[in-house]
C-alpha cells in the first residue's frame, strides 16, 4: 500500500511540474481572456464574434444598444466593465472631454493601415488618439415609391399631411431635432436656445402625422410596408431595399448629418491589449469585408471596400458624391448645458405625443 501511494504521490508531482511548464501558444497570448464589447444592434457579421475566438481564443460578451445616449447612461452606470465601445463622433468626443477613454497602442493594431486617410485624424479625436472608425453614413429620408409619387428632396415632405399616419421619425433627440434643424435651415449643432425651441415647435406640429418614433423597428416596418416615410440611417436604408425593391432614400438638399462611428477602448478596460486585438481583427480586410457586406453600412477600410461589388461602390446611397457630403454636417458634443436643454425639450416632445 504504501508503494502504491509513493507511486501515486511521484505521478502527482511529475503532472503538477508538467501542467506548470505548459506553454501558451505565442499566437494567442490572450487566450482564456474575457472582454466585453458594447455596439450598436445589427453592427457585426453573424460570424466574427465565433472567428475572432477562433483565432484568439479571447471570449466576447456582446451587447447591443439602440442610440449614443443609451450606450452613454449605461456605460456610466458602471453596470458592466466594458473593454470596447463602439459610438459614434459626437458621443466620442464627449468621452475624450470627460477622460473615460484610453489612448490606443497601434503597435498591438497594425490593420490600421487599411483605414483611408479621409477617415484619419477627424475632428472629434484630431490626433487618432482614441479611435479606429468602424462604419460611416448619413441620415436621410426612406421612402416608399409606390406610396410617394413626388420628388423627396426636402425634409418638408416629413410635415405634408396627406402622409399622415405613414411618417416614422426616429427615437434619437439629435436626429430628430437635427431634422428639424436643417428643415429651418439652422446647424444641426445649433447652440441658439430660440432655434431649438423654434425646431422643437415643429415637430410639436408634426406630431399628429407621425406614426411613431422607433430606431430598429423602423427596418421593419418599411420593409412591411406600414409606412410611407421614415427617417433612417444610410445603411439601415440599404438594407432594407434589399427585401423591398419599392424602398429608396434620398438626402434632402438642406443638408444632414454626416456620422462615422469608431472603435475606443474605455477606461474601464480589464483588458486593453485583448481589446486591441478585438479592434486590430475587426480591421482584417476579410473580416471588414464581411461586417460591411453583411451590415450594409459604408467602410473606411480601403479593401473591404475595394472587395465590393462594383454596384454596391457605386451606390450613392452608401458612398454619395463629394456634392452630397458637402452639404453634411458632423454632430459635435454640445457640452453638458446644451445637451440638458436638448434633452429637456426632447423630454417635452415625447410628452405631447402621448
Amino acid at each position: 500500500m504504501k508503494k502504491i501511494v509513493l507511486i501515486l504521490t511521484a505521478l502527482m508531482l511529475v503532472l503538477t511540474g508538467c501542467s506548470g511548464n505548459v506553454e501558451k501558444d505565442p499566437n494567442k497570448p490572450f487566450a482564456g481572456t474575457t472582454i466585453y464589447v458594447y455596439n450598436w444592434g445589427d453592427y457585426i457579421a453573424e460570424d466574427t464574434l465565433q472567428l475572432f475566438t477562433e483565432a484568439t481564443g479571447i471570449k466576447v460578451i456582446y451587447d447591443p444598444f439602440d442610440s449614443n445616449e443609451a450606450m452613454y447612461a449605461k456605460y456610466k452606470s458602471g453596470a458592466v466593465n466594458y473593454d470596447v465601445l463602439i459610438p459614434s463622433d459626437y458621443m466620442i468626443e464627449k468621452l475624450i472631454a470627460e477622460n473615460e477613454l484610453l489612448p490606443l497602442n497601434y503597435d498591438n493594431i497594425p490593420n490600421v493601415k487599411y483605414i483611408d486617410s479621409s477617415f484619419r485624424n477627424l475632428s472629434y479625436d484630431p490626433d487618432d488618439t482614441y479611435s479606429v472608425p468602424y462604419f460611416w453614413g448619413t441620415l436621410g429620408i426612406l421612402y416608399n415609391t409606390e406610396m410617394v409619387k413626388e420628388e423627396v428632396d426636402s425634409w418638408d415632405i416629413l410635415w405634408d399631411s396627406k402622409y399622415s399616419g405613414k411618417i416614422i421619425m426616429m427615437d434619437s433627440v439629435r436626429d430628430s431635432f437635427a431634422v428639424a434643424l436643417k428643415r429651418l435651415g439652422y446647424s444641426l449643432n445649433s447652440a441658439n436656445k430660440a432655434q431649438v425651441d423654434e425646431a422643437l415647435a415643429t415637430l410639436v406640429e408634426q406630431g399628429p402625422l407621425v406614426q411613431a418614433y422607433v430606431m430598429d423597428q423602423v427596418k421593419d416596418k418599411m420593409i412591411g410596408e406600414e409606412g410611407a416615410l421614415a427617417v433612417i440611417y444610410s445603411g439601415e436604408a440599404i438594407y432594407t431595399s434589399e427585401y423591398n425593391e419599392n424602398l429608396a432614400y434620398a438626402v434632402p438638399k438642406e443638408g444632414t448629418n454626416f456620422f462615422v462611428d469608431a472603435m475606443v477602448i474605455p477606461k474601464t478596460s480589464k483588458n486593453k491589449e485583448a481589446a486591441e486585438a478585438f479592434i486590430n481583427f475587426m480591421n482584417d480586410p476579410q473580416i471588414a469585408f464581411n461586417n460591411t457586406r453583411y451590415v450594409g453600412y459604408s467602410t473606411p477600410h480601403t479593401e473591404a471596400k475595394a472587395m465590393l461589388d462594383e454596384e454596391v461602390r457605386n451606390d450613392p446611397a452608401a458612398y454619395p458624391s463629394q456634392d452630397i457630403i458637402d452639404k453634411c454636417e458632423v454632430f459635435v458634443d454640445l457640452g453638458p448645458d446644451m445637451t440638458a436643454y436638448y434633452n429637456d425639450k426632447w423630454n417635452e416632445l415625447k410628452a405631447s405625443l402621448r
